[in-house]
């Protein structure tokens, strides 16, 4: 088994990292969230021999799935994830595309929707499926166990956590799922997010300020609100 790597591609006036995991040795491997720039993303894919197998999507806001229907399309690619809950948000994308000025992006709904438990992977690199609402209903989280890596989407940021006031966002259910869900995972675990650079999860549990006063796992959150770093 080649080590797992990861590339980012900013697309979409949201600057959202479009992510290729990749297979070191064998070049095989996946896009995670491609919402535009379809021709970027297709020459970069080229330009780097990698041959991807799947896209999988985090969740269903259109900087983040609205160009998984023509990626499809193009490369014959099936689509996995996020969580069934996204499914109104999957099927309004032309329609919140349209607020913003954006074209050229489409409904999509997934080959397969995702709970929580599921494991994916491409090649030998398996990883588990966390869903994690709050940024929206049907959010998923990658985690690679064996190289203590994650995508987490617009769940957790450097320094901040994904905004909550777009239709279906929960701030109080984003803070459940970042204390029960994620930080469990460890401290050393790497992770890319949705917008802007990653970190480990354990100096956000240490340093980011929406982290502190959690309480016990099970128990309502007490933590400021405010920050709202992700565009979408």
């Amino acid at each position: 088994m080649g080590k797992l790597q990861a590339g980012i591609i900013p697309v979409t006036p949201f600057e959202q990292n479009c992510t290729i995991l990749f297979d070191e040795d064998t070049k095989e491997g996946v896009v995670v969230d491609p919402g535009g720039d379809v021709d970027v993303i297709v020459q970069t894919v080229a330009e780097n021999g990698i041959t991807l197998k799947e896209i999988w999507l985090t969740h269903g806001h259109l900087d983040h799935a609205g160009g998984a229907k023509e990626l499809k399309e193009r490369l014959s690619l099936t689509i996995t994830g996020p969580h069934e809950d996204d499914r109104p948000l999957l099927e309004r994308i032309e329609t919140q595309a349209q607020k913003y000025g954006m074209t050229g992006l489409q409904n999509v709904l997934p080959d397969r929707w995702l709970k929580d438990g599921d494991v994916v992977s491409f090649g030998d690199h398996s990883f588990e499926v966390y869903h994690c609402p709050g940024h929206a209903p049907g959010h998923v989280i990658y985690y690679n166990r064996a190289q203590s890596f994650a995508h987490v989407g617009d769940v957790l940021f450097n320094g901040s956590v994904g905004r909550t006031d777009l239709p279906g966002g929960n701030h109080e259910q984003l803070l459940v799922s970042i204390r029960d869900k994620v930080l469990p995972l460890g401290d050393d675990v790497g992770f890319i997010c949705g917008h802007g650079p990653g970190g480990r999860f354990g100096e956000e549990r240490r340093s980011n300020p929406y982290l502190q006063n959690l309480g016990p796992i099970g128990a309502a959150p007490a933590a400021p609100g405010g920050i709202e770093k992700s565009k979408n």
